[in-house]
């Protein structure tokens, strides 16, 4: 058979992509070309637990064996089977949501994201996010080819939303209000008053609530959960992301879930749309589905050695970075993320790449999470062991000190 002498042509990818980044993974490219080549790493990019001393409790990982040694290793209901759903509303009371209309499993938070804007959001449409951002948000929202308005938590009052600026950006197209609390990058949570004021914004202006809550459990300040924005607004469309990622420590299991509240007349149509594209994707992981009873439902003790080891972690960032000049950083009070601010002559960026290639310190510019105009900043993860998180602090402590004395680094 002859084949033809014309050239192969170029496949041309969708433009709206152009754009599209994801810094925490982006720069471990250039973590990963100086590692081949014999540089030790220390790696403060990544929210995974597992990649230090933390493991997954027994109990959940007996209930995903069992579940697979008894055969549930075909597909599972798109919504979800029906054990995780229950323990799923339990933990909905537990948080005091009430009206609960619908609940569902994802892959992960990441797929409960773009499950909830895909089905809100037409294009040219808006919804309010926080800056700094967690970059999934902004991600989906170019590929659906609706508008992220940008709110901030300002960094002067412990990154506490700016309520005012999420009123004033409200306008024909906005949908929803999205809160990320407690909050990734920052490790902040939003106060009662804040939460209220946002609330009464969604209210008066008839949209959806988006509360990311994956981090609920890892408060450092109290052993009691983080407020859920769900439990202060029975009547109105909330939308409530979790899963067992971060505080049940299977990140790689992908096990997320959405619970939606509000008055039942209203959610209708939404939550129709949502479970069409849930049937698209026919499951969520079967077998793993059988960890969310086991982990919500049963012991919980692991979590009270998650939050003593993270605080004290937490506590040796503060005091290694606490008098470190041209940095400044406000204690963050939830899961395991810290992000200094710096006064550096250029961007973030550059002072990132510049530290891992000097003392082979990974961590994640601030501009990969959209913050403040003329800001600069970097997210550190801090859940390595104290010996070598202690050892990857004083690195950047001596790196930013010398930069200082050559004037790379300012203090304004």
């Amino acid at each position: 058979m002859k084949t033809s002498a014309l050239p192969a042509h170029k496949i041309i990818p969708a433009g709206h992509l152009k754009n599209l980044r994801y810094a925490i993974r982006d720069i471990e490219e250039a973590a990963d070309t100086l590692a081949a080549q014999g540089k030790r790493i220390i790696r403060l990019n990544i929210g995974d637990p597992l990649k230090s001393d933390f493991c997954t409790p027994p109990h959940i990982v007996d209930a995903v064996v069992k579940a697979m040694r008894d055969g549930k290793n075909g597909y599972a209901p798109s919504q979800g089977i029906p054990q995780a759903l229950d323990a799923i509303r339990h933990e909905a009371d537990r948080k005091s949501i009430q009206n609960v209309q619908d609940t569902f499993i994802t892959e992960g938070v990441s797929e409960g994201i773009e499950v909830s804007l895909s089905a809100l959001l037409n294009p040219g449409e808006n919804i309010l996010l926080p800056r700094p951002e967690y970059p999934c948000y902004s991600a989906v929202m170019r590929k659906i080819n609706a508008q992220p308005f940008l709110y901030d938590l300002e960094e002067d009052q412990g990154w506490e939303p700016n309520v005012d600026q999420i009123e004033k950006q409200i306008n024909s197209s906005t949908r929803a209000i999205v809160v990320i609390n407690p909050n990734n990058p920052t490790g902040s949570t939003c106060s009662l008053q804040t939460l209220e004021r946002i609330v009464e914004l969604a209210r008066k202006h008839g949209l959806v609530l988006i509360s990311d809550e994956i981090y609920d459990k890892l408060s450092l300040e109290t052993e009691e959960r983080t407020l859920s924005i769900a439990s202060l607004a029975p009547d109105l469309p909330t939308v409530t992301l979790n899963g067992l990622s971060k505080s049940y420590l299977v990140p790689g299991w992908r096990l997320g879930w959405v619970t939606v509240s509000g008055e039942k007349e209203n959610l209708k149509h939404y939550t129709d749309t949502m479970h069409k594209l849930l049937r698209t994707r026919l499951s969520a992981n079967h077998a793993e589905q059988y960890a969310i009873p086991a982990a919500l439902n049963g012991s919980q003790l692991h979590l009270v050695e998650m939050r003593r080891k993270l605080r004290s972690r937490r506590d040796l960032v503060l005091r290694k970075l606490r008098n470190v000049p041209g940095l400044d950083l406000k204690p963050p009070r939830a899961a395991f993320y810290a992000f200094p601010r710096i006064q550096i002559a250029g961007e973030d960026k550059t002072f990132a790449l510049k530290l891992l290639r000097d003392t082979g310190v990974l961590v994640v510019p601030g501009s990969g999470f959209g913050e403040k105009e003329y800001t600069n900043h970097f997210r550190l993860v801090y859940l390595s062991d104290e010996e070598q998180l202690e050892e990857a602090l004083e690195k950047t402590k001596k790196f930013i000190e010398m930069g200082y004395e050559r004037g790379d680094i300012r203090v304004d």
